[in-house]
């Protein structure tokens, strides 16, 4: 797809300013006469319960204008639809735009996005005022006050006449050690001060305020500390608000212990206490329902009425005069606890109220994390996503028997161990640069002291309240915890998808039209598979951990080697994330899109510093997630987040995007080749980088910029390494070693006419982001340097050497992984040669594709029976699974048919 020429990029406005030679020298490309529509359907089938939702859609270069309005519809006609633009082509037509739904009580299986006149008003009406001490939402059914200033993040939210929640506020609690220390631990507690508050959004359908601030010591004395942001969620129609919490950890790991941290508020009560209701969700579909004062069990019956009745929730009818006299000595049961400390163990407990025995309620094994208090003239239901795969979490309700009961929603719980984020060794004696190498070396841990730490690093959590009117019955309460866990997402068909290569030419639809393509794609889906029965076999959970996989397997101790320095959690390494969202792509499974939605909130969050010397890199592979002293933009960047970004519009994922933008400022004080033996000196520029993974990766968060503002900063910064690259004698041969100026994007050549290449530049994202920039920039100087390395990478030591002076260097290194290197050269240049080459290379060297035959393992040799491949990598699983997706969609044609 050709770029718009420069008179058309003037005609349109464009991006604001003249573009440089190589993207307004292009050719136009007309637009289509008929817009397409875009076919959508929810990923897990139409939900029972819609609270409003936001999805994003793309469309094809040059097809429509930044203003265009649409039309959203399902099987019963016209909905309420809001639109906004979320990234933009070079001319400035629509590439990706955001869409939200208000909630209603049914919504169509399927439904059908088209440009024209947009239905924007709902049932209810949404509207916002700004005040000076708050920002007032009333989505039509609740009001919700955000103050500006102060410690609580909500100040209220009523339904109708009756307040229904009050003083919501952040919470955290800190040990000044760890647990099992010498028994002085001194605990502090802190709550929410906010700095800024800020109307995010403001529209007819979805509302979105974003509050910052941080933890200050509780008594607004003494330290602040653990920087928060949080976006409130309204829309029209809604009785809940969705809330998004993020946290970034600036302590001393060596003395800051969080004990918990959580979400807290008031809910006034009103009814008396065997008309006030508790409710915890339970697995499959199962709900924990009692009162705060039980009327059934007693040893006087009130009625069959009565138990009844209260069972449901609803009002008691009259009661016995023997019954009702004596109600004040049956328990109220004041407050209740919800605790997932594993993955596989939840318990309830109660007691009356403090200063009294807890006694155990319930057990179970994965709760969804779905609470309710109140009574038959309203309540509050409260949920935390991932509740049972981020333990340890807990739900608390206390004080149910007063006049205001308090809820809290613990993202870490106060009855688990504290947070211990200090460095799990002590450097083992590795005192030099020398040492660091050798312990490189053997473990594959890139160890250097006082890199391993966890200053900067951040966890967002989703939270939803809603504000009810009366206790709801125990279905509807089902239905609100499976959408706590899983809420509703809607997503276009993925051959709208790749009609408007959005993502490039890397991806085809799935097709078992020959044996051969047959059994690549029924090995593609047993690899992932693999992996998601992986993280539940392995109970890949847990706060810090979940979404995250590991890197390497251990043969003989049946395990992961979660303890091997490099070899453990995976942290991003050669790209497991675009396995993933390339897989999506083609099947638009739900099952991939969860797995690749847990891996974005960790690796954007978890591998990624947000604050500190190392804002905006990101951490290699570890035994911790932030242990290795690896500090690198190929971990940190943009091309992880964006395919979820433009899927949900989500705002957090945008921010973390925007954090990296200028990563390549630190370069200079964290070298990414440091640890590599045997390097000449750093020379006379301020960073040097190769061009995969250093500079594509910079690329590709300066692309994202670029097409979701327009700017013209991050296009020209692009476009002059591009320049630089393509000017060298070799091109990308002489990238493997650069130096680069952060203040002009300049890139310099450093091997003079050298040629050499490195296994690992093209595996973290380069091949996909290169490709659009082809495509979005004309540029035949790029495009024929990329060639050349995409077809001389693999090619015979002779052919490398009669074209660069001498073989490359880096051997046969990934050389399944790069078959869809020598694919792309042959589709670009229409070679028939290269294409039947590219499919050897795919066997692998020796001509075979390497087995994956899942065995069983049981009895003494495992702790539990385990289905296992030996050989298993995540490294070569991602670049098996790349290869073979990239490969077809570019030379599936030259496949032979068995």
């Amino acid at each position: 797809m050709a770029p718009l020429s420069r008179r058309g990029f003037i005609k349109t406005g464009a991006l604001a300013a003249a573009l440089p030679l190589a993207v307004r020298a292009t050719p136009a490309r007309a637009a289509a006469a008929a817009p397409p529509a875009a076919d959508l359907a929810w990923l897990e089938g139409a939900p029972s319960l819609m609270t409003g939702t936001t999805f994003g859609v793309p469309w094809p270069r040059g097809a429509l204008r930044k203003d265009q309005a649409f039309a959203l519809s399902g099987a019963g006609g016209a909905l309420a639809c809001q639109s906004w633009p979320i990234a933009y082509w070079p001319d400035g037509s629509l590439k990706w735009t955001a869409h939200a739904l208000p909630a209603q009580a049914a919504m169509p299986e399927r439904l059908q996005l088209r440009p024209g006149a947009s239905r924007s008003a709902s049932a209810h009406a949404l509207m916002v005022s700004e005040r000076a001490d708050a920002i007032v939402v009333d989505t039509g059914v609740i009001e919700c006050i955000i103050p500006r200033q102060g410690g609580d993040i909500i100040r209220s939210i009523r339904r109708g006449k009756r307040e229904t929640a009050r003083a919501g506020r952040l919470v955290a609690l800190s040990d000044d050690r760890p647990d099992g220390s010498d028994g002085t631990t001194r605990q502090t507690a802190f709550d929410s001060q906010l700095t800024r508050v800020t109307l995010e959004q403001h529209g007819p359908v979805r509302s979105v305020v974003k509050v910052e601030g941080h933890h200050r010591e509780a008594g607004g004395t003494g330290r602040s500390w653990l920087p928060f942001t949080v976006r409130l969620y309204f829309y029209a129609g809604a009785e809940s608000v969705r809330i998004m919490h993020t946290f970034v950890f600036d302590g001393d790991e060596q003395k800051d212990f969080l004990r918990g941290l959580g979400l807290r508020f008031d809910v006034p009560l009103a009814d008396v206490p065997h008309e006030r209701h508790v409710r915890f969700g339970g697995e499959s579909g199962g709900l924990w329902a009692e009162g705060v004062r039980n009327l059934t069990g007693l040893r006087r019956d009130p009625g069959e009425a009565v138990r009844k009745a209260q069972l449901a929730g609803l009002a008691v009818p009259p009661m016995t005069e023997r019954v009702s006299r004596s109600l004040h000595l049956i328990p109220a049961w004041g407050d209740y606890s919800l605790s997932q400390m594993s993955a596989d163990s939840f318990r309830i407990r109660k007691r009356t109220k403090a200063g009294h025995g807890w006694i155990d309620a319930a057990w179970g094994r994965r709760a969804p994390g779905l609470g309710y208090i109140g009574g038959t003239s309203g309540g509050v239901a409260f949920g935390l996503r991932d509740f049972w795969q981020r333990h340890p979490t807990q739900l608390d309700i206390r004080n149910a028997h007063t006049d205001a009961a308090q809820v809290t929603l613990w993202m870490w719980s106060p009855d688990a161990p504290a947070m211990d984020l200090r460095f799990y060794h002590d450097g083992m004696g590795m005192d030099t640069h020398a040492e660091e190498l050798q312990g490189l070396d053997i473990t594959y841990e890139d160890y250097e002291e006082g890199f391993g730490t966890p200053v900067g690093v951040a966890r967002s959590s989703e939270l939803t309240l809603w504000a009810l009117d009366a206790t709801p019955a125990r279905e509807r309460l089902v239905q609100m915890a499976a959408a706590v866990q899983t809420p509703p997402q809607l997503v276009p068909a993925p051959a709208h998808i790749l009609g408007t290569r959005v993502f490039g030419n890397l991806w085809s639809l799935p097709d078992r039209s020959t044996p051969a393509r047959a059994r690549i794609e029924d090995r593609l889906d047993a690899h992932f598979d693999f992996y998601r029965n992986e993280v539940e076999q392995r109970r890949w959970y847990g706060f810090w951990d979940y979404g995250d996989v590991r890197h390497t397997y251990d043969a003989d101790r049946h395990e992961w080697r979660y303890d091997v320095g490099g070899y453990a959690w995976a942290n991003s390494e050669l790209s497991p994330d675009l396995w993933l969202w390339y897989s999506f792509l083609r099947t638009g499974r739900a099952d991939i899109f969860r797995m690749g939605e847990a891996m974005v909130r960790h690796t954007s969050e978890v591998d990624t510093y947000h604050l500190g010397r190392f804002a905006g890199l990101g951490t290699r592979h570890n035994v911790q997630h932030w242990g290795c002293s690896a500090k690198q933009v190929r971990i940190s960047t943009a091309v992880y987040r964006r395919m979820y970004y433009y899927f949900t519009a989500d705002e957090r994922i945008g921010d973390v995007m925007r954090e990296v933008l200028d990563a390549d400022r630190r370069l200079d004080a964290v070298d990414p080749v440091r640890k590599i033996a045997d390097q000449p000196p750093k020379g006379p520029y301020p960073v040097r980088a190769s061009f995969g993974t250093d500079w594509a990766s910079l690329v590709a968060n300066w692309l994202t910029e670029w097409e979701r503002s327009g700017s013209t900063r991050y296009r020209d910064r692009i476009l002059t390494g591009m320049r630089d690259i393509a000017a060298m004698p070799h091109g990308f041969f002489n990238g493997d070693r650069m130096g680069y100026e952060p203040d002009s994007g300049r890139l310099h050549n450093m091997i003079g006419t050298g040629a050499s290449a490195s296994h690992l530049n093209a595996v973290f994202g380069a091949v996909e982001i290169f490709d659009e920039l082809i495509a979005l920039t004309g540029d035949r100087d790029f495009e024929r340097a990329w060639l050349d390395y995409c077809e001389l990478f693999n090619a015979p030591a002779d052919e490398q050497r009669r074209r660069l002076g001498k073989p490359h260097g880096a051997g046969n290194a990934l050389y399944l992984g790069h078959s869809r290197l020598t694919a792309y050269a042959a589709w670009k240049r229409k070679d028939p040669a290269l294409a039947r080459r590219a499919w050897k290379e795919f066997a692998g060297p020796d001509g075979r594709t390497p087995p994956f035959v899942p065995a069983r393992v049981a009895g003494a040799a495992v702790l539990n029976p385990v289905t296992e491949v030996p050989s298993v990598t995540t490294n070569d699983t991602a670049q098996w699974g790349l290869a073979a997706i990239q490969n077809l969609a570019l030379v599936g044609d030259a496949l032979p048919p068995t």
